[in-house]
């Protein structure tokens, strides 16, 4: 059986000697228009995975800077069409894989079968849908695995090693590690380096998965991307590349700056 195309390209990045790097945007953010050119930045700048996200009313898991943002989107009337319609009209533009990342409301008011069809469609390979139990995976899965879609397992501080293995037995892609308890953005606690519980979640998580490991929520200065190798495959950074584009900046330098 072929390797996915996500796990591809985490296993590309080590090949280079580096971490594979995932950044994640807002759909729509910070405008309509310059949303696909920040896309087009990320993927000719080193970005092994894009994580669009999938703008949610009520988004549980996201911290203040990635819900203003977010917010932002849907006041603009951003919603799954629109980004799944942009994203078909691209499709085969770019390397990096293409991953949706939100909540299981908007998937389902779409039409979870539709929505499978039409994700793939347009050229995405994966979703994170962060709040979706392994419980409750099963018929979601059911959906995304004919069109070669993974399910990308969310897992954390909290989540035992044999939970762990559960999600490993089905796993995808590759797996999203939560470094917090609590929400997305930047934590001053990683500015000494990688706390020891998360080192030790991270070694969990590598011994249930066989896929590869990303590591999100709180990275925010390239510098901290030393103390994940042997520990993590993958970076995810979402907080810190909304503001760095809230300060005037672009895709583009940003991506130069954790390359």
């Amino acid at each position: 059986m072929s390797k996915h195309i996500l796990t591809e390209r985490i296993e590309q990045a080590h090949a280079k000697g580096r971490l594979a790097l995932i950044p994640f945007l807002p759909g729509g953010y910070p405008d309509k228009k310059r949303f696909w050119e920040e896309i087009d930045q990320l993927d000719k700048n080193g970005a092994d995975i894009i994580e669009i996200g999938m703008p949610f009313s009520d988004p549980v898991a996201d911290g203040p800077v990635v819900e203003h943002a977010s917010l932002k989107c849907l006041e603009a009337g951003v919603n799954l069409a629109w980004i799944l319609g942009e994203l078909a009209a691209r499709k085969g533009r770019y390397h990096a894989g293409i991953v949706l990342m939100g909540y299981l409301n908007p998937v389902l008011q779409y039409g979870l079968s539709r929505f499978a069809k039409d994700a793939a469609s347009a050229g995405a390979h994966g979703v994170i849908l962060a709040d979706v139990p392994f419980e409750e995976s099963e018929p979601i899965r059911a959906a995304f695995d004919p069109e070669g879609l993974a399910l990308i397992a969310l897992v954390g501080l909290n989540t035992a090693p044999e939970r762990m293995e559960l999600y490993g037995s089905v796993a995808k892609g590759f797996a999203y590690f939560v470094s917090v308890l609590g929400t997305t953005g930047v934590r001053s606690s990683f500015d000494t380096g990688l706390p020891p519980e998360v080192s030790a979640g991270l070694a969990a998580a590598k011994k249930a998965f066989g896929v590869p490991v990303a590591l999100g929520f709180g990275l925010k200065r390239p510098e901290q991307l030393a103390g994940l190798h042997g520990l993590a495959d993958a970076a995810v950074f979402g907080s810190a590349l909304i503001r760095h584009i809230d300060e005037g900046g672009e895709a583009a330098g940003f991506m130069k700056i954790w390359k």
